[in-house]
C-alpha cells in the first residue's frame, strides 16, 4: 500500500517532537469476558507450532480482517520469519473469549487494548509485567502512551502499536457532485443529512451487529452535550445513568436515528462501510480503520472526514475519540525470553513502519515512526488528535469491561430497537451499574 519507508540518522523529526505531546489527554480501555475458544497454538501464518520450542514465540492475534492481518504478518516477518507463530482469531470472538483464554493457556504475546482494558487483566494477574521492556523502549513513547501502558500498580503491561481517531467519513467525489459542505454544528449536520435523504442517499451508514460500533455515537454525543469530564465520570460509575444529562443524550440520539441506515443490528461495520464505498451512504461515524474497506488507489484517496459537530457552543468540539491498540504478554509465557525480545521489537519504529506500510489506516504510536509516507487521511487524523484538548479511548475501553459487555452492549442495541422508552432504559442501566460498581 505505502512504499517502503526508512529512517534518517538525524534524530527525531519535528513531527515526532510534536507527537510527544499530542496525546496528553488519552485515557483508558475496557475488556470482555467469554467462553473458552482461543488457544495458544499457531495457525501456520507465522511459521511453526506452539510453545517455546526452538525459540519460537506464539502470538495471539485479534487482527483478523484481511488488511490488518497482513499488517501483523509484515511486522512479524520484519522481526524474523519463522521466529513467531501467529494464532489469528476473529476479532469479536477474541474479545468475547479473552477472559477464559487468559486463564487457560494463552499465547506468549497477544493483541489487546490500552488503558483500563489492559489494567483490568493486569490487576487479576492475567498479564505479564514488562517494565523491563519499557526500560529499553520507553524513550520512544510519549508520557501519555506510557501512562496508557501502565497498570494501577505502576508497572507496565502493554506495548502500543498505533492509534486511530473516530470521525465522520465521507467520499469527496459524492460531496463535490452534490455540493455538500462540512457541517460544524449539529443543526447543520441534521440539515445536511436531510438533504442527503432527499437526494436519494442514506445519510448515515450504520451497522451494530457486533455491539460496539454504536458506542462511538453515544460517546461523541455525551462529550458534546455534557462535556469530557462528565463523560469520564459516567464511565467510572460516578454519575447516574438515569440523570437528566444522560437522558438528553439518548433523546438527541433518538432524533438522529431516522437518518441512520435502518436494520443496523443485522449489519456489520464492514457491511456499513461498503454502502459508503458504493456511494449509497453520505457519511459514516467510525474509526479511521474504515479505510480498510476501500481499495488502495482512487477509491481510498476519495475518502475524507470531518470532526463530530458541535452541540453546545459552551462545550465545543475539543474532545476526540482515539483508541490505542497494541500487545501484552502472558503472565507465564512458555518462551519468556523470546516474548520479551519480541515485545522490544514491537516497541520500535521499525515494527510500526512494517505494519503501517501494509495498513495505512492508523497512526503510529512511536514518536519516531516514519511519517514521511503518511497518506492524506493519516496526516489529517494526526492533526485532529494533536489539536484535541481531551482524548477518550472508547466506551468499552473507558469503563469496566463487565459493565461494557453485559450492560452497555445489550442496552444500546435495545435503544436502537426501541428508542422511545428512554426512562426505562436509563433506569435499567443505572440499576445494573450500581450492582456492578457497588454504587
Amino acid at each position: 500500500m505505502l512504499s517502503p519507508r526508512s529512517h534518517g540518522a538525524g534524530g527525531v523529526s519535528a513531527m515526532a517532537i510534536r507527537r510527544r505531546t499530542l496525546l496528553k489527554g488519552m485515557l483508558g480501555a475496557g475488556a470482555l469476558a467469554g467462553v473458552p475458544a482461543l488457544s495458544g497454538c499457531g495457525d501456520g501464518s507465522g511459521g511453526g507450532g506452539g510453545g517455546g520450542d526452538g525459540g519460537l514465540v506464539t502470538f495471539g492475534s485479534n487482527w483478523s480482517d484481511e488488511v490488518p492481518k497482513k499488517g501483523i504478518q509484515a511486522m512479524m516477518d520484519a522481526y524474523g520469519k519463522g521466529k513467531v507463530s501467529i494464532n489469528t482469531v476473529e476479532h469479536n470472538s477474541f474479545q468475547e473469549n479473552i477472559n477464559n483464554y487468559l486463564q487457560g493457556g494463552p499465547d506468549d504475546v497477544f493483541g489487546w487494548f490500552a488503558g483500563n482494558r489492559m489494567q483490568f487483566f493486569a490487576e487479576q494477574g492475567l498479564a505479564g509485567d514488562i517494565s523491563d521492556v519499557w526500560s529499553d523502549i520507553g524513550g520512544g513513547f510519549s508520557d501519555a502512551m506510557k501512562q496508557q501502558s501502565t497498570g494501577k500498580d505502576g508497572k507496565q503491561y502493554f506495548v502500543p502499536i498505533y492509534y486511530y481517531p473516530w470521525a465522520l467519513f465521507y467520499r469527496k467525489s459524492v460531496w463535490r457532485e452534490r455540493g455538500y459542505e462540512q457541517p460544524t454544528t449539529l443543526d447543520q449536520f441534521t440539515r445536511l443529512a436531510g438533504q442527503m435523504r432527499t437526494d436519494g442517499l442514506v445519510p448515515i451508514a450504520f451497522g451494530d451487529s457486533d455491539g460496539w460500533p454504536a458506542m462511538g455515537t453515544f460517546d461523541y454525543l455525551n462529550m458534546r452535550i455534557n462535556g469530557y469530564d462528565f463523560h469520564l465520570r459516567l464511565m467510572a460509575g460516578e454519575q447516574a445513568w438515569n440523570s437528566p444529562e444522560v437522558k438528553t443524550v439518548f433523546d438527541t440520539w433518538r432524533g438522529l436515528l431516522p437518518l441512520h441506515q435502518p436494520d443496523a443490528l443485522g449489519r456489520t461495520w464492514q457491511e456499513a462501510a461498503q454502502s459508503l464505498l458504493r456511494k449509497e451512504s453520505g457519511m459514516y461515524l467510525l474509526g479511521m480503520f474504515v479505510g480498510q474497506q476501500f481499495p488502495e488507489g482512487p477509491e481510498r484517496d476519495d475518502l475524507d472526514f470531518f470532526p463530530f459537530p458541535e452541540v453546545d457552543p459552551a462545550i465545543g468540539t475539543d474532545a476526540v475519540e482515539a483508541p490505542i491498540d497494541g500487545v501484552m504478554m502472558a503472565p507465564r509465557p512458555r518462551n519468556e525470553t523470546g516474548a520479551r525480545d519480541l515485545l522490544r521489537f514491537i516497541g520500535s519504529p521499525e515494527a510500526e513502519d512494517a505494519y503501517l506500510e501494509v495498513d495505512p489506516n492508523n497512526i503510529g504510536a512511536h514518536d519516531d515512526a516514519d511519517t514521511s509516507g503518511y497518506n492524506a487521511l493519516q496526516k489529517k487524523g494526526e492533526e485532529l488528535v494533536s489539536q484535541a484538548k481531551s482524548i477518550s479511548q472508547f466506551l468499552d475501553r473507558d469503563t469496566r469491561p463487565d459493565f461494557a459487555s453485559t450492560v452497555m452492549i445489550p442496552s444500546l442495541q435495545q435503544f436502537i430497537r426501541e428508542p422511545n422508552d428512554i426512562d426505562g432504559l436509563t433506569k435499567s442501566i443505572e440499576d445494573q451499574k450500581n450492582s456492578i460498581f457497588g454504587g
